[in-house]
């Protein structure tokens, strides 16, 4: 658990807990706050620090605010709350960025987005004022927390098991039933369809899809922001499903086919954004996570295959995105069957194989050095020559 830390709005006071090395140092930047760590990461940059809201941060939104160049994250809720063993801290840290954890500071209260502070170690300042002292966390330490979380993994995982279960008796009804689907545009039936989630290697296993969505030419479909990794990865979604909170407005604004993910009691969330951007829509409701869904989605639209990239497979990632069970994914599972295949399958057993583009790019490279090396030697020129008149001669040409 993290230690706790006391704070005051306009005083100095001091974290619990010795420094790490190499913590002192000051860091001067705006500071920008963000309740939701992956609508912030949008608004970064490299002179920023970073004041989140977010308790077990997981590895995904730590990757993205790496990937920001940001120098500090200080969280008012605690990085690690010891529920499970979450990598998100340790791979922060582990990039040089310091991580204050100041559970319960009024930072939110006490600073407006874009007001500069100094961090002096744990404590957060604004104009020599100290508004928070929290703890400075190192990688050492939380390398040992990880391990120690992780000997104690069964715990979660009989949590999880036994909220499986409550919830596969609450849903497996609406999910065993049919799903109501809306007409789409977007033509599934015996095609591939490519479903992509933002999930712990869905840059890497693009990058293996990349000769197998060139040739294959499946159906794109971006789970919220895997509808940003389709557009990263120099591809164009053809659909984006989900509830609309975490895909930039680049991405809904693509041209791909937008449906809502809706709660079973019609509740939609994410329409009122697409609403304020004057986006065509549809809506589905169906329960479970929006990944399910759009699995749901290709299979009762008739795809061939459906194959996934990024999806939660394992018990850390489904902690690590705040599920309580994964009945709804359990379910999805089953229902599927066998039309449904993890990217890392395909990269493996897809051979492309030699296209006829290759093949013609190889033999007019083979013509123009074969013309080269006669024009330069002296006896073939002569013996083309030869071959030539003989061939006029043959033909009667003059």
């Amino acid at each position: 658990m993290a230690t706790p830390v006391r704070f005051l709005a306009r005083g100095r006071l001091r974290g619990n807990g010795p420094a790490p090395p190499g913590s002192d140092a000051s860091i001067h930047g705006s500071a920008r706050l963000g309740r939701k760590t992956k609508q912030l990461v949008k608004r970064l940059g490299a002179g920023d620090v970073a004041i989140i809201d977010h308790a077990d941060l997981d590895r995904i939104a730590a990757e993205d605010l790496v990937a920001t160049g940001v120098r500090a994250v200080v969280n008012v809720s605690p990085f690690s709350t010891g529920r499970y063993p979450n990598a998100g801290p340790l791979l922060l840290a582990r990039a040089g960025v310091r991580l204050i954890d100041a559970p319960a500071a009024p930072l939110f209260e006490e600073l407006q987005d874009g007001d500069p502070v100094v961090i002096v170690g744990g404590e957060v300042r604004r104009n020599g004022t100290v508004l928070a002292a929290g703890r400075v966390l190192a990688a050492a330490e939380l390398a040992e927390q990880l391990s120690d979380q992780g000997e104690r993994i069964d715990e979660a995982l009989a949590a999880f098991a036994e909220n499986t279960i409550t919830h596969l008796r609450e849903e497996g009804e609406l999910l065993a039933s049919r799903t109501e689907l809306p007409r789409t545009r977007t033509v599934f039936r015996d095609r591939h369809a490519l479903i992509v989630v933002r999930g712990t290697t869905y840059r890497k296993d693009l990058r293996a899809l990349r000769a197998y969505i060139r040739d294959v030419r499946p159906v794109l479909v971006g789970v919220d922001g895997g509808a940003d990794a389709i557009l990263e990865a120099g591809l164009r979604p053809d659909v984006v499903l989900g509830d609309m909170d975490s895909a930039s407005d680049e991405a809904l604004r693509c041209g791909a086919e937008l449906i809502v993910h809706a709660y079973p009691d019609g509740r939609a969330p994410g329409r009122e954004r697409l609403e304020r951007l004057g986006l065509e829509h549809k809506t589905l409701r169906a329960v479970g996570i929006s990944e399910d869904v759009a699995m749901l989605l290709a299979s009762e639209k008739g795809a061939a295959l459906i194959v996934s990239v990024g999806a939660h497979f394992n018990l850390i990632e489904f902690l690590d995105k705040a599920r309580d069970g994964m009945s709804s994914t359990f379910l999805t599972r089953l229902r599927v069957g066998e039309l449904l295949v993890d990217a890392k399958g395909v990269s493996r057993l897809y051979n492309p194989g030699v296209s006829g583009h290759q093949m013609a790019l190889f033999f007019a490279a083979a013509l123009v050095l074969l013309a080269i090396v006669i024009a330069t030697t002296q006896p073939l020129n002569d013996l083309v020559d030869l071959i030539w008149l003989k061939l006029k001669i043959i033909l009667g040409i003059s």
